[in-house]
């Protein structure tokens, strides 16, 4: 690793187990990036008022200002939350989290809903492993943003580190029939749902564009801190980066 390496700072649930892993593969042989992670306690999702304070603003920003400490280029909260919590409270969130690190900021939610838009995407597939009243918060944020949501399918679990145990073939098959539902991107939105290495394939056979969460948020990372260099294997979204994208 270069000295001058760009450093990423992201911040992940506690429960997760796919976010570092598969950042490492999807920035396998580069030299000229690395990233840094911390975690927040995060056990299980849900609408429940103990669980939405699993995410409140104040563990974000003692996060980020211990990313700050290693003079990161860009802050990333890798999870979701700000899908079925609103993007308006991740907006909010970044300019705390900037204020924090000394660094721009961005989250999951707002990479996707960039990638979304930079993929000029109309008819929304929503994947994701949580409850179906979960994926409706979702839906109907994402749609207030201009990407109403075509079809989806929820595997229905609420503990985090369950999410990770979904396979492939499951995965394969609800991907499946988004495409059959007639959507024109999909969003897989959960960052610790192991997928971005099916996008690729799943586009391969369908056309259809896919926005893994965590693809997503790296682009999104690097975007910010200036590198636009294509990622191959894994997908349109990395392997054709259009310009830096903003977020707000």
């Amino acid at each position: 690793m270069r000295p001058t390496a760009r450093r990423i700072g992201m911040i992940t649930p506690s429960s997760n187990t796919v976010v570092e892993p598969m950042t490492g593969a999807l920035l396998a042989g580069r030299d000229d990036v690395s990233v840094h992670f911390t975690r927040l306690r995060v056990t299980s999702i849900s609408l429940d008022a103990a669980d939405t304070r699993q995410f409140a603003p104040e563990s974000f920003v003692d996060a980020a200002r211990l990313l700050g400490d290693a003079r990161v280029d860009v802050v990333a909260w890798n999870g979701t939350s700000g899908s079925w919590l609103g993007p308006g409270g991740d907006e909010r969130l970044c300019r705390e989290m900037e204020q924090a690190a000394g660094a721009p900021a961005t989250t999951s939610t707002l990479a996707v809903l960039a990638a979304l838009r930079a993929l000029a995407a109309r008819r929304t597939g929503l994947l994701t492993p949580y409850t179906r009243d979960v994926g409706d918060a979702i839906a109907a944020h994402y749609a207030d943003h201009g990407f109403p949501v075509h079809a989806a399918r929820h595997f229905g679990r609420t503990t985090n580190y369950d999410f990770a145990l979904l396979g492939d073939a499951e995965l394969d098959e609800a991907f499946d029939a988004l495409v059959t539902a007639g959507c024109d991107a999909v969003a897989v939105v959960c960052t610790n749902l192991r997928a971005a290495h099916l996008a690729a394939r799943w586009e391969h056979r369908s056309g259809v564009p896919v926005i893994d969460s965590v693809a997503a948020t790296l682009w999104q990372a690097l975007a910010l801190a200036g590198d636009a260099r294509p990622i191959t294997g894994y997908g349109r979204l990395l392997a054709h980066p259009p310009a830096v994208q903003t977020q707000r």
